[in-house]
């Protein structure tokens, strides 16, 4: 009998899920690029279930491969292809277990979808900053893991900096027990921090305890165009001067990107009447009924038009005028797919070389791309562009960006690295950035990172194959 066929006999038939059909809704991760095998999903309702869970695939040398709302870019979700790793859904643990007013937090459950922590919070007057496209899919716990960064993080910091505690059980079946919304706890190691971004390698996250802000009811949005790229980081910080750092989205949309979803979805229009090379999309926020925000935007585009580095430009007059900003800027990915496909380069770098990263990346993709298109955008605020490379038009794509990920994107990586950056924003590693890291990342982190994972997880049951690549183990690359 298979090793697996043990742990699923030890457990209750309503956490086992072995439908074909259901269990192929998650063996393919997001993009596509991977599908594994798996006997079962596995659907606890609560930590002690994971825990009995967790004894079990280490007593029986079982993998386990935790799964979210399987948003992620990285494969990190997803299972081999041997047919012995059993998946982990943690979608039952979905309650909203407290909401301190007072404190301003709030803890959930890791099923827990990112937009009902909003809604919660909400009701309340109060909200959580996280703020992803894929909110109304994606799950607390994949977002814990993966460390997920989002449009809001110039102002309020990324995951890692709004989780307060954390409940999770290890890969010896103990359940840690760290809850307390505390925002200050000097008791040694912070060891929750240690399972934010580990994609669930060194332990299931169960329960989260997340940091509260008041709600703004003063917000204003407005997409400028610009004159050059150079003038980003200038204008971010005329922006954060004007509003009194308000600043909560400071996203950068080519004009490559946005007219390619305009030609895609002819029912959008572009907001600002003349096109440009390059657009931004600013929003501030207040609690502050005092705060005039309108008047701050107003004064800041004004200065930036004499000034020259705004070209144009426009307010949203309403909350309907401000969804349409935002739809055009969380849909620049899909005008990529209806174009043919991308590369994807999620890069940082210092905010202050944002732009020169820009003109030096275009640089490289005019002169070893082979005529192929530029799709660039994201959270420039805060250091991270989206540096996506797409076949020109009429040529078959498949072919083509095979040849961009063999001459173009090692020269893109080895920009990022001469500029101290990093070739993972916020998509993580999972399996796809295995080979990256072992290139470009710091060998002393990775020894590091292998101790503590032969520490916690001596059996390697723990997503293994993913953000952990053991000595004598083959990246997926060279698989």
């Amino acid at each position: 009998m298979a090793s697996f066929e043990y742990v699923l006999a030890g457990l209750s038939d309503d956490v086992v899920v072995r439908d074909r059909d259901i269990l192929a809704g998650y063996t393919t991760d997001f993009r596509k690029k991977y599908t594994g095998v798996s006997p079962a999903l596995l659907r606890p309702r609560s930590a002690e279930d994971v825990s009995r869970i967790v004894k079990l695939c280490n007593q029986h040398g079982v993998p386990l491969v935790p799964v979210g709302g399987n948003t992620g870019y990285c494969g990190g979700a997803t299972p081999d292809d041997s047919g012995q790793q059993l998946l982990l859904s943690l979608e039952r643990l979905n309650s909203i277990q407290e909401i301190d007013v007072e404190n301003r937090s709030i803890t959930v459950g890791a099923g827990c979808i990112l937009s009902d922590v909003h809604d919660a919070a909400a009701k309340e007057d109060l909200m959580f900053p996280l703020s992803l496209g894929s909110q109304h899919s994606c799950q607390i716990g994949g977002n814990i893991s993966t460390n997920a960064g989002g449009v809001s993080a110039i102002r309020y910091g990324i995951t890692r900096d709004i989780v307060l505690g954390l409940e999770a059980v290890l890969p010896d079946g103990r359940i840690l027990s760290n809850l307390s919304p505390l925002r200050k706890d000097n008791r040694g190691y912070a060891l929750h921090q240690l399972l934010i971004g580990a994609e669930g390698s060194l332990g299931i996250v169960t329960a989260a305890s997340l940091r509260l802000f008041l709600k703004p009811i003063n917000r204003v949005t407005a997409l400028l165009a610009i004159r050059e790229i150079s003038d980003l980081m200038p204008l971010l910080a005329k922006a954060q001067q004007f509003t009194g750092e308000a600043i909560t989205s400071f996203e950068y949309i080519s004009g490559t990107s946005l007219d390619l979803l305009i030609s895609k979805k002819p029912g959008l229009r572009r907001p600002v009447p003349n096109p440009s090379k390059h657009y931004l999309l600013i929003e501030a926020a207040s609690s502050s009924p005092f705060m005039p925000l309108d008047q701050a935007a107003e004064g800041f585009i004004e200065e930036g038009l004499a000034e020259g580095r705004v070209v144009d430009g426009t307010i949203a007059a309403n909350e309907r005028q401000r969804s349409e900003f935002w739809n055009l800027r969380e849909h620049i990915p899909e005008g990529e797919v209806l174009g043919g496909g991308s590369v994807k380069h999620d890069i940082s770098v210092r905010s202050s070389d944002m732009a020169r990263f820009i003109e030096l990346g275009t640089d490289l993709v005019d002169q070893y791309g082979n005529g192929a298109r530029l799709s660039v955008y994201g959270h420039v605020g805060d250091g991270n562009v989206h540096f996506n490379v797409l076949a020109p038009e009429g040529v078959l794509a498949a072919d083509f960006l095979e040849e961009v990920k063999s001459e173009v994107s090692p020269r893109i990586y080895d920009l990022v690295s001469k500029m101290d950056g990093s070739f993972s924003a916020e998509y993580g590693l999972g399996k796809d950035n295995l080979s990256l890291n072992s290139k470009y990342g710091d060998p002393v982190k990775r020894d590091l990172i292998n101790i503590v994972k032969r520490a916690l997880d001596p059996s390697e049951i723990m997503n293994p194959g993913k953000v952990v690549q053991l000595p004598g183990c083959k990246s997926t690359d060279e698989e």
